[in-house]
């Protein structure tokens, strides 16, 4: 239990860290002052003041963390601000945040889930440049016979290019490309002799394990794959090529995060795969048994979901907030504070629903719940 504990808690530590410093550095930049910085939620375990009146704290729920701004209001309507003029005096007024000009306090909140991204991108880059990237050529070794890709049409020696449109830049892009479509079939390009051929295969729905013997439903094509002319061509790169395909890395998995989800809300995408902290405790402990590169690179897509959940437009979330700024700004004021609270019902109800499926979901993966 603690080999999957202690790496949970390190990641989670690590990329709320990051997000919570993201708001943090832009409430900074604009005079907004910060009452409280917290890692996780309930009683504080420990923390210290700094010189300028913030309580840096982490507390006993490491599932998330905030970032507290001084006279901290949720809801805000122009008949508020009277009120709070009265209430607070020249000084304190331009320590808070909510009489912050709009584009500072849309900085502010975005600034989150901009640090997640950033990190990702940090991980992705220090990689490629230290460690490598692969780009070896990915060639169809064997097609099983009565298989979706010899139904299809592909053959033996085929050189992978393309698939649903992604350039295969190595054989990892691959098992990556198949398992994060939701398309019923997939279009292959690939190359055969001289020619350049497209092929579209419908995958087998497979009930699997994955590399760390998790439980899925896998997409299979029935192909088996070897290196071109068997030879490995794994490189170091140069920083310009680094952030280039780091930032392309950054950039899918978030579209195909954005299409898996819009998948699972129209039914084409498996929602069993869909975990919480549970899922994400135990796969943190596994991948960490395979050395810190697997955990960096897991702790880069961890932080990409984070970022990109967190601008959901669901109010509590980043992006609920980021939404009623952009009614402010269409309306010429904000949403009254009735609005503003009803939303904000919704939106507890959304992910305490989503807080349910995920546990749910987690509970079957280690065998609680049949």
């Amino acid at each position: 239990m603690l080999s999957y504990i202690i790496p949970f808690i390190i990641l989670i530590l690590i990329v709320v860290f990051i997000h919570e410093y993201g708001h943090y550095y832009f409430a900074k930049k604009y005079g907004v002052g910060v009452t409280d910085f917290s890692i996780g939620f309930g009683q504080e375990i420990f923390g210290w003041n700094d010189k300028n009146g913030t309580r840096w704290k982490i507390c006993w729920i490491p599932l998330g963390g905030y970032v507290k701004f001084f006279g901290d209001r949720n809801v805000f309507s122009q008949a508020d601000q009277e009120k709070i003029l009265q209430k607070y005096n020249k000084e304190d007024r331009n320590k808070l945040f909510v009489l912050k000009p709009l584009y500072q306090r849309v900085l502010i909140v975005f600034g989150g889930p901009l640090a997640n991204f950033l990190l990702a991108l940090v991980i992705f880059f220090s990689i490629y440049t230290f460690v490598g990237k692969d780009f070896t050529p990915a060639v169809i070794n064997e097609v099983q016979k009565n298989s979706p890709a010899m139904v299809g049409g592909l053959k033996e020696n085929d050189i992978i290019l393309e698939i649903d449109g992604n350039e295969v830049k190595s054989i990892m892009d691959v098992s990556k490309y198949i398992t994060m479509s939701i398309d019923e079939i997939i279009d292959f390009k690939v190359k055969r002799s001289y020619e350049e051929l497209t092929f579209k295969i419908k995958p087998d729905l497979i009930p699997s394990e994955d590399s760390l013997g998790n439980k899925i439903n896998k997409r299979m094509v029935g192909i088996k794959l070897g290196a071109y002319n068997n030879q490995i061509n794994h490189v170091k790169l140069g920083p310009a090529q680094a952030i280039f395909h780091a930032t392309n890395e950054v950039y899918y998995v978030t579209i195909s995060s954005l299409k898996y989800i819009g998948g699972m809300i129209t039914g084409k995408a498996d929602t069993s795969q869909l975990g919480g902290p549970i899922r994400i405790a135990k796969i943190s402990g596994q991948v960490a048994e395979f050395g810190l590169l697997a955990f960096v690179s897991m702790m880069a897509y961890i932080s990409i979901s984070l970022g990109l959940i967190n601008l959901f437009p669901i109010p509590m979330l980043d992006g609920g907030h980021l939404m009623f700024y952009a009614f402010e700004k269409i309306l010429g004021r904000p949403l009254s504070q009735k609005t503003q609270e009803g939303f904000f019902r919704i939106g507890l109800f959304l992910l305490l629903s989503l807080m349910f499926f995920t546990t749910f979901n987690d509970l079957k993966d280690i065998g609680l719940l049949r």
